[in-house]
């Protein structure tokens, strides 16, 4: 059997409710049902394909062969659906894979189409639920296959005969040009009857239909469109239709270091990593998102800010308890594989900047505030005025000791000056001159304790001698102009000592031996957001031509299908970490906005970003970071 895929060899398909990975050679490796964090029911991704795959290839091509053959893709048009052309000595055929948005049962369909000639397919199905770790009852059922586990069954639909085969699902057919096959796998509760018989080209076309009419409200028409179209793509396909949430990323334990234990569960709703996507999806003309985002948080916060969590699952739920699946060896041997993120119990300040930041961009683009948003951002401010001088884990979530970090002190001054900002224009009801005061000693307390005079540098925290990439932001949501020599120096600073020779950013040093700040052990790739915010940063700092430099640079380390894993690897040139990461594509979609309205001057785009202004004592202006 051959070596695992590289991370970016796989594709994204998704239906707003869970998704599935396409590798280039034709197989499904990861498919989690029906939602992103339900039990995956094909984990080949973390494992081999006996943890569960599902292959559709030519018989010459298929991966048990070794053969490595790789299919031409891409996805059709502005959309969601796959498309991957195969050519073999006897002709050509495509495949196009795609989950149509549902009602009903949630669907992965595969329709195969002969282009020229003739040629042998092979499709081959290993259906194991609970992660990989159970295999099913597969029989047939009326003329259609069925693999039953526990509460899941998987019904496998196709007009070409199947056979079940030590576990797996087979069909060999052979197609001519312009005839196709289509399978559809449909999931529904195994006590349940049995779901619709399909039609998948019927959902093919409704499936373009959604995309392209979800296209028609980009506003974005700015250079690098096509990278910013996609990226938005990828973020709408982690947003979970039904309650609003966002996912960081839908997998889990996609390592930062390969053979490294830095592997988590993103399949979560973080309000940080939510609130920097609205951010993004605000500003290139999508309000609907924002809107269903804070019904989610009204829900999902309910009557209890002072407990506030920094994550969630996809429909408010709290107890997200970590634990690891032994069973499954992990991407390249990267273990343990981890479910659930012992995080969300932390404190993390940041937070409340992230989520008041969005609530003001959401004002600001039109979506009104009502009473209850109101109230719960009252109690949130309330709650941070008595917390904000605390220690807390951070915007890296470190699991070490507590820590006075830059970051958060800055973004909980972004909470206060918004609140501010609210107030001032009529949409908040609160007292002034407290908050005024308040925004004030934040600041202060941050220039002199966050701020190394002789390096000419914010630090990670109060007293550190480390870097930390957040401090990039500091212009960007106004807490100093960008011509401030402080701001020039972080810049510098982040460049000279997380940069790597090509610009690629670290967040900080991960090295034990030289900081202990994460508690974690081994080292991690570049952090592509972190990138993207010094690109920002130069960009701010009047250094347009080395920022377009190196927004370029980053643009060409996307995956065939314009995809961004969370880290990339310099060394090993390899992404890294969980895929597709929000974060990586709300950097980019953020950049390239920035680069178009210092380009083009703010008079022609007025609110396409937030551009910082000085403001008379405590300066201001706008936007948001990570997890």
């Amino acid at each position: 059997m051959k070596r695992l895929p590289r991370i970016e060899q796989y594709g994204l398909i998704g239906d707003m409710q869970a998704s599935a990975h396409v590798c280039d050679d034709g197989s499904i490796d990861w498919v989690c049902l029906p939602r992103f964090d339900s039990p995956a029911v094909f984990a080949g991704l973390l494992g081999t394909q006996k943890h569960g795959s599902w292959q559709i290839a030519p018989a010459s091509s298929a991966r048990r062969s070794g053969s490595g053959a790789v299919a031409e893709r891409r996805y059709r048009g502005d959309s969601l659906v796959l498309e991957s052309v195969w050519h073999t000595p006897t002709g050509s055929v495509r495949v196009m894979d795609f989950m149509p948005p549902r009602d009903g049962a949630p669907q992965v369909i595969r329709i195969v189409e002969g282009l020229t000639g003739e040629v042998e397919m092979v499709s081959a199905m290993r259906p194991r639920p609970g992660y990989g770790s159970v295999s099913p009852w597969i029989h047939e059922a009326g003329g259609r296959m069925v693999a039953e586990a526990g509460a899941d069954a998987l019904w496998l639909d196709t007009c070409v005969s199947q056979a079940e085969k030590d576990g797996v699902v087979v069909s060999a057919f052979a197609l001519g040009a312009g005839q196709s096959v289509a399978f559809v796998l449909s999931w529904c509760p195994s006590h349940a009857a049995a779901p619709d018989v399909p039609a998948p080209e019927a959902a093919l076309a409704e499936t373009l239909a959604f995309w392209r009419d979800w296209m028609k409200q980009c506003s974005y028409d700015g250079p690098y469109r096509e990278a910013v179209v996609r990226s938005l793509i990828a973020l709408k396909a982690m947003t979970y239709g039904p309650s609003g949430g966002i996912v960081a990323a839908p997998t889990t334990s996609l390592p930062e270091e390969i053979g490294g234990n830095r592997n988590w569960d993103y399949r979560y709703t973080w309000l940080r990593d939510a609130s920097t996507t609205l951010a993004a999806l605000l500003g290139t003309g999508y309000r609907q998102e924002a809107q269903a985002w804070r019904r989610w948080l009204l829900r999902a916060v309910a009557g209890d800010p002072e407990n506030l969590q920094i994550m969630y699952g996809i429909t408010g739920e709290r107890d997200l308890h970590e634990r690891e699946l032994p069973w499954l060896p992990g991407y390249e041997g990267s273990a343990p594989v981890r479910v659930g993120n012992g995080a969300a119990n932390q404190l993390q300040l940041d937070v409340y900047g992230e989520v008041i930041e969005t609530l003001y961009l959401a004002h600001q683009n039109g979506v009104a505030h009502c009473a209850d948003t109101a109230v719960l951002h009252q109690r949130l401010v309330e709650h941070l005025s008595r917390r904000w001088q605390e220690p807390d884990e951070g915007i890296w979530e470190i699991r070490g000791a507590r820590r006075h970090f830059v970051h958060s002190k800055v973004m909980a001054w972004v909470a206060v000056d918004r609140t501010i900002r609210l107030a001032e224009s009529g949409a908040l009801d609160m007292d002034l001159a407290p908050l005024v005061e308040l925004r004030a000693a934040i600041h202060h307390e941050v220039c002199a304790k966050g701020f190394d005079p002789v390096r000419n540098t914010f630090t990670q925290s109060y007293g550190s001698q480390e870097l930390d990439a957040a401090t990039l932001l500091i212009p960007r949501v106004g807490f100093l102009p960008p011509d401030d020599p402080r701001v020039v120096g972080t810049v510098d600073a982040v460049r000279r000592e997380l940069s790597t020779p090509d610009g690629l950013v670290r967040r900080y040093p991960t090295l034990c031996d030289r900081t202990g700040v994460d508690g974690l052990k081994g080292d991690e790739g570049t952090f592509l957001l972190c990138c993207f915010w010094l690109v920002d940063g130069l960009a701010l700092t009047g250094r347009l031509e080395e920022a377009r430099s190196l927004f370029e640079r980053l643009l060409a380390l996307r995956n065939d299908l314009g995809l961004l894993a969370e880290e990339y690897d310099p060394v090993q040139q390899r992404q890294l970490g969980n895929f597709p990461q929000a974060f990586s594509h709300m950097g980019l979609i953020q950049s390239a906005r920035l680069l178009q309205l210092l380009t083009t001057g703010p008079s022609r785009h007025r609110g396409a970003v937030a551009v910082p202004a000085r403001r008379s004592t405590s300066r201001s202006r706008a936007r948001s970071p990570r997890t």
